[in-house]
């Protein structure tokens, strides 16, 4: 299975390796034959992305070229699992087998190309054709996967796991009315991003001893930055969810300041949906923090690295803007950042990225009129960290 004919090698792996071979060698092959895995395609791969993920499709490439071949597989995997939860047509019970399934695939204890074929056969109509060529090439993601480095592979296949499982759990408690507090959203947050700051933290420490030798900082605060990213993408996609009978916002937070969000119809939700909208923004503010502190223990040296969390901050912060100046905005259209926002984004990060005390100052500018921060690193993790 191959979107064309070039093949590329990840770390260092000769092209001309057979995919029984990388499999034998690395003594994973399980159950897996070797026919159900395809060699390592990183032009499809990196085309994947691009249709998948717009964000992640400009700020993988800032990344060192070995590091970004690692990251663009390990974000395709989760964009799979993703894939499962997304499917609203999917019923509970066909969405945990698959889980299961795939990770079992992804831990080559069973076959690619079945659960490939049977999941897409199972995909609604609703899922985007981009998502449906993804599941239908997961023999080409997972043979990536088993070219890459023994610690890298575990690194990967731990977040997959726990946010397979995680995402299984909250398919179980997930109302239209949102979920039922701060510290459920909290755990929301860690299976669906913080642990994906996780691993991308061991990648980086991977990658560069210098990074390594801050690890424990970096990981105190990993779980709190992948919360922020995933808390502006969950106010402002709210009403988008809304309409697929799905709120991950917390019902204690809206219910203390008079708004119930079991009534809640865009355009209507007056001053105490208001209220309660600064509240998360508050919240939400307080992980970005913690992101740019993450973000100023990567050593300078590392512009890419430092990039990949510069632009994601920035694009973060700014779309919290837009939405604290139109809390009763009726779709995420609205609270959009533009294209010459981004450019500016951009543009200033770069200008910007090695200095950290004039990378705090702008942030503090930038965030200085949205509501105060509202929580801190410890407080975010809703789930054990990767070992």
């Amino acid at each position: 299975m191959q979107a064309n004919g070039r093949q590329m090698s990840f770390s260092g792996h000769d092209e001309t390796n057979a995919p029984g071979a990388i499999a034998r060698e690395q003594g994973e092959l399980g159950n897996m034959h070797a026919a159900d895995i395809c060699r390592p395609d990183l032009d499809f791969e990196f085309e994947a992305l691009k249709k998948v993920s717009r964000s992640f499709a400009l700020t993988i490439p800032e990344l060192p070229t070995d590091l970004g071949r690692v990251v663009t597989n390990a974000y395709l995997i989760c964009r799979i699992i993703d894939t499962i939860e997304d499917d609203e047509a999917l019923p509970l019970d066909v969405k945990a087998r698959f889980f299961k399934e795939f990770v079992q695939v992804l831990n080559a204890e069973a076959p690619a190309v079945p659960f490939a074929e049977n999941l897409t056969a199972r995909l609604s109509d609703g899922v985007p054709e981009a998502e449906r060529e993804l599941v239908k090439n997961t023999p080409v993601i997972i043979g990536g996967n088993l070219s890459l480095t023994p610690p890298q592979r575990q690194v990967i296949r731990k977040c997959g796991t726990v946010m397979a499982q995680g995402m299984l759990e909250f398919q179980r408690l997930k109302k239209p009315g949102g979920l039922e507090d701060l510290e459920a959203l909290n755990r929301y947050c860690y299976f669906v991003a913080g642990v994906v700051g996780e691993m991308l933290t061991e990648l980086f420490c991977d990658h560069a001893p210098a990074i390594a030798g801050r690890r424990q900082e970096l990981l105190a605060l990993a779980a709190s930055f992948g919360q922020g990213l995933q808390m502006t993408n969950i106010i402002k996609d709210l009403w988008e969810d809304q309409r697929q009978g799905t709120c991950w916002l917390p019902r204690s937070v809206f219910a203390a300041v008079g708004c119930d969000l079991n009534r809640l119809t865009p355009g209507d939700g007056g001053e105490a949906f208001a209220r309660g909208i600064a509240e998360m923004i508050g919240i939400t503010r307080g992980h970005l923090n913690n992101a740019l502190s993450y973000t100023l223990l990567i050593p300078p040296e590392e512009v890419g690295i430092r990039r990949f969390c510069l632009w994601a901050i920035g694009m973060a912060v700014f779309t919290l803007r837009n939405i604290n100046k139109n809390k009763l905005f009726c779709s995420g259209g609205e609270v959009k950042i533009s294209r010459q926002t981004l450019r500016s984004i951009i543009m200033v990060c770069n200008m910007t990225q090695r200095n950290d005390f004039l990378l705090a100052g702008l942030f503090a500018w930038i965030t200085h009129d949205l509501p105060a921060a509202r929580t801190n690193a410890a407080g975010s993790r809703g789930g054990p960290p990767l070992p």
